[in-house]
Parts: C-alpha cells; sequence; structure tokens
C-alpha cells in the first residue's frame, strides 16, 4: 500500500485506514445565522493506524491555532463533569498530600472548571489555555491563567520563572495535540522530581468494542490505548504508576505518570489493562480493518430510525451539540429535514447551527414547547443525566433515542 504521510509518534510510514468518514467540517465551527448560506470548510476526515507503535491517528490538516484559539466547548456546562472534577480533586488531595504548600498545574484548564476546587481550599493552581475568551471565563472566576500552547518552550518559560508542579492534570487534551512528542516531553520538564501527572483520554479498546466512531473528529488527531501512551511516555523520561478505567467520555483512562526514577511503586492495574487491551486485539491489524465495516452497521441502524420516524410522522429533536455530533450527522448525512433542530445549555451555541447538516441549536425549553416524539441524546455519554433532566417529556409520550453503539429507542 503507498504510505499516507508518518506516524506523529515513531515517524514510522502510515498506510493502513482505520476509518475513512469523508470530508467533515471542523466539528466545534458551529455558525451563526448570518452566515447560513456560507459554505463549510471541509477537511479530510481519515484515520490511519501506525502498524509499528499502533497509535491511531489523523493526519494534520489544520493547525491547533486555527482549532482552539477561539473555542466553543466549556467544561462547566455538564454538571457529571463538574461533579467528576470535584472528586478528582479530593482524591489528589487525599492521595499524594497536595495542599497549600503544592503547585497544581492543569493543561487546557478551560473555563477554570477544575482547579477552582484547588484554588477555593487555598492551593496554589496554574491554569495552561490556549482559547483565549475560555480562558478569560477562568480569570474571571479567579483561576490564574495563562494563554499558551504546552510544549517544551512553553515549559521551559515556566519553570525559569520559577513554576514546578507537585501535580500536572491533563484531561482530554492528550489527543489534541498534533506534536505529542513536543507536548508530553514538557512535563518531564515541569514536574518535580516526585511529582505526579495525571492524563484522562478516551479509551481506543472501548471506541472500537463499542463503535464510537463519532469521537473521531479533526480536534482530537490521536486515539489511544495505554499500549501506546506507555511507549510515549517511556520516550520522554516518563512511566505510567498506576491507572484506572472511568465512566466519563463513554469510557476513558486515567493513568498516573511520573518521572522514571521517582519512587512511586507501580500497581497492578497497569499490568491488567495491558492484557485487557492485548486480549483486545489492539496489536493485530484486524481489529483495526473489522472497525470500518463495523462503523457502516452503526450508520445503516441510525437512518432506519430516521426514516421509519419519519415515514410515521414522528417529530425528532436532538439534545446536545457536542462536538462527536457533528461527525454523526454528517457521516450519517442527516439534517434538518429529519432532525428538527438539537438543544444544548451552553449559550454560546444556542441561535447557531451545526456545521455541515445546518441543524439549529436551541435553548433546553424548546424540547417542552414543541413536545416531539423521539429526543436523539447526541452526548451518549451523558445518557444518564439527560434523561433526568428530561424525564417530563414522558408525559407526552415522548421517548429518548441513543445512537451509538447503534441506533436503539431506550424503555
Amino acid at each position: 500500500m503507498k504510505a499516507m504521510g508518518k506516524c506523529r509518534f515513531c515517524d514510522a510510514p502510515l498506510s493502513e485506514t482505520f476509518v475513512d468518514l469523508g470530508m467533515m467540517p471542523l466539528s466545534n465551527s458551529f455558525v451563526p445565522p448570518e452566515r447560513c448560506l456560507a459554505p463549510d470548510m471541509t477537511l479530510p476526515l481519515h484515520a490511519l493506524v501506525c502498524e509499528a507503535c499502533w497509535l491511531v491517528q489523523i493526519p494534520e490538516f489544520e493547525s491547533p491555532e486555527n482549532i482552539f484559539s477561539d473555542y466553543l466547548y466549556f467544561s462547566s456546562y455538564s454538571d457529571l463533569w463538574l461533579k467528576h472534577s470535584a472528586a478528582y480533586c479530593q482524591q489528589m488531595i487525599e492521595r499524594f498530600g497536595i495542599g497549600q504548600a503544592s503547585m497544581v498545574v492543569e493543561i487546557a484548564s478551560n473555563d477554570g472548571y477544575l482547579l477552582k476546587n484547588f484554588v477555593h481550599r487555598g492551593i496554589p493552581a496554574l491554569g495552561i489555555e490556549p482559547a483565549a475568551n475560555v480562558a478569560e471565563v477562568a480569570r474571571s472566576q479567579g483561576v490564574p491563567t495563562e494563554i499558551l500552547f504546552f510544549g517544551v518552550d512553553t515549559a521551559r518559560s515556566l519553570s525559569a520563572n520559577g513554576i514546578s508542579a507537585d501535580l500536572m492534570t491533563a484531561n482530554n487534551v492528550l489527543a489534541h495535540v498534533p506534536d505529542i512528542n513536543d507536548f508530553v516531553a514538557g512535563f518531564r520538564i515541569l514536574l518535580k522530581p516526585e511529582g505526579v501527572a495525571t492524563f484522562e483520554f478516551p479509551s481506543l479498546e472501548r471506541l472500537i468494542s463499542e463503535r464510537q466512531f463519532d469521537t473521531i473528529y479533526h480536534e482530537h488527531f490521536s486515539y489511544l490505548s495505554l499500549l501506546v501512551v506507555s511507549r510515549i511516555f517511556q520516550a520522554h523520561g516518563l512511566r505510567v504508576f498506576d491507572i484506572e478505567s472511568l465512566p466519563t467520555h463513554g469510557g476513558s483512562l486515567r493513568v498516573y505518570v511520573c518521572r522514571n526514577e521517582a519512587r512511586h511503586a507501580p500497581t497492578a492495574r497497569v499490568d491488567q489493562q495491558f492484557r485487557t487491551e492485548l486480549d483486545a486485539g489492539l496489536e493485530r491489524i484486524g481489529t483495526y480493518r473489522a472497525f470500518a465495516r463495523s462503523v457502516v452497521e452503526a450508520k445503516i441502524d441510525l437512518l432506519s430510525f430516521f426514516v421509519n420516524a419519519h415515514r410515521a410522522g414522528k417529530r425528532v429533536v436532538g439534545y446536545g451539540a457536542p462536538a462527536k455530533a457533528n461527525t454523526l450527522l454528517n457521516f450519517c448525512g442527516i439534517g434538518p429535514e429529519l432532525l428538527e433542530f438539537t438543544v444544548d445549555r451552553s449559550p454560546h451555541k444556542q441561535g447557531r447551527l451545526m456545521p455541515g447538516s445546518r441543524i439549529p441549536i436551541r435553548a433546553p425549553d424548546k424540547i417542552f414547547e414543541v413536545r416531539p416524539d423521539y429526543v436523539l441524546i447526541l452526548p451518549w455519554n451523558l445518557q444518564s443525566e439527560i434523561v433526568q433532566s428530561l424525564a417530563g417529556i414522558r408525559e407526552w409520550g415522548g421517548r429518548f433515542v441513543v445512537p451509538i453503539p447503534s441506533a436503539r429507542i431506550l424503555p
């Protein structure tokens, strides 16, 4: 096969397709109404797998500066995510003795949703966030935030200014960096000798087993497993000493990382996760080739639901406007003729249109105004939170639908 670029970690030639989702707009490029007739910029969304190190990745068609410098994702609009973050902070304080003499640094700190839990306890903290509009929200809440992309140069600059971290946290950002080697190398520079860094990222094993193809979009340059990230950390003088499986984002991993020479002892959970991933076939090319076929089945299932609902005269609306929804809707060819509108709690998205599909985004109370027959839960990873908050739709016989791993109507 002809090589389609080189691996962003190990530089090996890439020739194996993981899944080709066609031409897609940037998934967070929500369209203001005055641009409703303007064309979207579309880019190939073609994920490849490296047969040398097994990193699943998409090429860098768009720069991080253009994707993240003015961003419409604000972490504080999910109650479950806020609870998850508060629990994390308490866990880190108790396990590693993080206190007022410590320094906590979060990479991709968004609107301060996590660091405020440390700041309110008087624990020194610093956020690193490239999106200026989001960083300003964090600053307004008293969370010190630098508007920067993180890497070796940023880490050296912070270190020269006296910043040295007892705890570094990087939630759902490792997948977002095209230069993964430069990004990871910065952690060793900024960590204290016995410091700890935690990384959370969606599990590639869960993505494959549950057909979570909608989590593939241009903002996610890489799709990660413990097998892969452990190799990346090792290449930069870091090692994984513990791991947790989390329910967030449809199934995530939290890895605990330290310098190679640090005293943190490895736990049995690390070897257990290695075995899980090997048993799932993450180092067999057939596993990756089969995924693309399963994605087609998921598309057919969702389209069948919409065709049947449309022919039966049923009204279908969406809940949520997450980035993953744009991959799902555009790949499946679903527009406002089938999904009238979707709603989102974020006022930054309300009044805009979904890129590509041009489905309108409204405030959540619109659902109770139109009383649809079905509500499609687009952020399916928050299914329990959404079903609870919209329980009132059952009063008129409304029902919930989830699209992943296959379209199904909830009882």
